[in-house]
């Protein structure tokens, strides 16, 4: 398999790997610069010539992968006969450079509600790797023409439109998933935060809306769901950041993707 297809299929298992990539080569190798190997949890994909240089670097990728260390690295090899080796003896006489660059499991976000601000946030988020789901119940909110803003998006893109229920496509989500909840209808929104708290594999969840939406809100998830206030509170409401308090389209987008990155920043640390 491609080396490329391969990190496309562990992207889309949702699993971490390692890329490995023959840097540089001096005298004789294997594998000329360029040779790639991907290393998943269990598979491999490729190779950079075998032996005790493709090896260590499953190795090292795979203590990496367990680390969730996400920064690259650079490991050397001496091709020769003096070499102590874990995995025996390579003697082609050459040197080698290998580069392992960590393949995390990119983050995912749902935006429920792809009205004004929904789009202007997807315009922003879409510009990052990740894979950013657009949901909403409005086939014409979702035309290709209306989405073709999102064209030169970085990340992928997955639309989603349901008439009837939307709360249903948070079992699909990918686990981990930051919901956004922005839609059009009060009622769907309280539907939405409802079946959001009962949905335990996302991330954050976000309400945009007034305090005085929210208090009508956490009164019926408290009475009418039977939420508990610590489950209420992992609903955040506002969402953006405090001190941007603009109201046009873009600029409450641009507050509420800035906000979400910052959350993504600190899960990093």
């Amino acid at each position: 398999m491609a080396w490329v297809a391969a990190v496309a299929r562990l992207r889309a298992r949702r699993q971490s790997g390692v890329l490995v990539t023959v840097a540089t080569v001096r005298g004789h190798a294997p594998r000329d610069a360029g040779a790639k190997l991907v290393v998943g949890e269990s598979e491999t994909w490729g190779s950079i010539g075998g032996g005790n240089v493709e090896a260590v670097a499953i190795d090292r990728a795979r203590e990496m992968i367990a680390a969730s260390k996400p920064e690259p690295e650079l490991i050397d090899f001496a091709l020769n006969d003096k070499v102590t080796n874990q995995h025996g003896v390579q003697c082609c006489g050459g040197t080698v450079t290998v580069l392992l660059e960590p393949l995390a499991v990119v983050r995912a976000v749902a935006i429920f509600g792809v009205g004004h601000v929904g789009l202007e946030l997807a315009r922003i988020l879409a510009r990052q790797d990740l894979d950013l789901h657009l949901i909403d119940s409005r086939a014409d909110i979702l035309t290709e023409g209306r989405l073709a803003v999102l064209a030169d998006a970085v990340g992928q893109v997955h639309v989603h439109h349901t008439p009837l229920l939307p709360e249903e496509v948070l079992e699909e989500l990918p686990r981990g998933t930051h919901v956004l909840i922005m839609t059009h209808d009060h009622a769907e929104d309280a539907a939405l935060c409802d079946a959001a708290l009962r949905t335990t594999h996302l991330g954050s969840i976000g309400l945009i809306g007034s305090a005085a939406k929210w208090v009508r809100f956490r009164k019926r998830l408290a009475t009418e769901g039977g939420h508990d206030e610590t489950t209420i509170d992992r609903i955040k409401t506002p969402i953006g950041l405090a001190d941007i308090t603009g109201k046009e389209p873009a600029t409450i987008a641009v507050s509420v993707a800035a906000d979400l990155l910052r959350t993504f920043e600190m899960e990093g640390n």
